[in-house]
């Protein structure tokens, strides 16, 4: 049971990273966005993309912090034992990924 969490979680991760990879490798179409130029010079589309980069990023590593507790606690209950709070723990792990993947289907 606590293998077959944590490796969903793993494929989870996975699954999520993946995606943005596939997603970068994409090629753009210039006619779905405007040329939109901060008062900088910089184009408006590749700062949100670094931005968002960036949350995507973050989000990965609290991703892969999430998993570890999760499976510390799972290691540390017994066979027939879940606690709430590795449930609660799923959820929030499973939030996180549903904003990356969000994220990575804008663009």
């Amino acid at each position: 049971m606590k293998l077959r969490i944590a490796a969903i979680l793993a494929a989870l991760l996975l699954v999520c990273l993946a995606s943005y990879g596939w997603q970068r490798q994409r090629p753009d179409d210039p006619s779905d966005r405007p040329d939109v130029r901060l008062p900088n010079g910089k184009h408006q589309n590749d700062e949100i993309l670094r931005a968002e980069h960036q949350k995507n990023l973050e989000d990965a590593a609290e991703l892969i912090k999430q998993s570890e507790d999760l499976k510390a606690e799972l290691e540390k209950n017994e066979a027939f034992v879940l606690s709430l709070g590795a449930i609660k723990k799923t959820e929030e792990i499973e939030k996180l990924a549903k904003r990356v993947r969000s994220r990575l289907k804008r663009y």
